[in-house]
């Protein structure tokens, strides 16, 4: 099994911009013209709308948050609405499923786990709840606890329990895309004009909020990198610099 895996880092990119990214690289993927890859960007201020979205999710109404200058845009990630925005780590793994035990599901417990790990290092204690997707922070007793639990969502409600990162991937032909993002120093207003991933009361946090620093985004995106390493048991593989060329960059 071929365990290469290239790390791509674009910068700052539109969100559109990112999704035609990702869909040459998955073509690539699918044919066998390019090994999985690990797409690492920031995104301008977006919301993205998964499957199982509800308008109800977006309470203001397209028009209003795309006067505040936030983008709206539909995507076939599974879940519901979440926020991007520059000061957040987004990864996308573009990778056939067949090097990873064709299992979906424990693909994402991967991820969570990668995400966790990384946190960790940032010195926030994360974990996960069984019905709230992505990861969480700030009620550890809280963590492998159920979202049928009433002392689960009376912690949600309370803001005890917030909401650091999400995800949400899609499976193609045994290939994947959309991926996960973890909170670093993005603003949080826009969490608040949304129900985030559907979970009414969501608060959501960053490691900003939490520590009182930021570990900067250049040392986010190496924690990111060897956590992924790590975790899936891959082998760097270096990009050549002219591979899926980004138009725009940010600084």
């Amino acid at each position: 099994m071929d365990r290469r895996l290239t790390i791509q880092r674009t910068g700052v990119i539109p969100f559109t911009e990112g999704l035609d990214l990702q869909s040459r690289v998955a073509a690539e993927r699918a044919s066998g013209a390019c090994p999985d890859t690990l797409l690492l960007v920031e995104h301008p201020p977006t919301y993205t709308k998964g499957r199982r979205a509800d308008l109800s999710e977006l309470p203001m109404g397209i028009e209003w948050y795309e006067r505040q200058g936030i983008e709206v845009h539909e995507v076939d990630r599974g879940g519901q609405v979440t926020y991007h925005g520059p000061g957040q780590l987004v990864a996308y793994p573009i990778v056939d499923l067949g090097g990873y035990g064709d299992d979906v599901h424990r693909f994402v417990r991967n991820l969570e786990a990668t995400m966790i790990g990384v946190l960790g290092e940032l010195e926030i204690d994360a974990g996960t709840v069984e019905g709230l997707t992505g990861v969480w922070t700030g009620a550890p007793e809280m963590f492998g606890r159920t979202a049928e639990d009433p002392d689960t969502l009376r912690a949600v409600a309370e803001g005890r329990l917030r909401k650091i990162g999400s995800i949400g991937i899609h499976v193609r032909s045994g290939i994947t895309t959309h991926g996960l993002s973890i909170n670093i120093e993005c603003d949080l207003q826009p969490f608040e004009w949304i129900v985030p991933c559907g979970i009414e009361g969501c608060r959501a946090t960053s490691v900003l909020k939490e520590t009182g620093r930021s570990p900067g985004m250049d040392r986010a995106f190496d924690l990111i990198t060897r956590r992924y390493f790590e975790v899936f048991d891959r082998e760097a593989l270096e990009a050549q610099a002219s591979d899926h060329e980004v138009v725009s960059r940010g600084d």
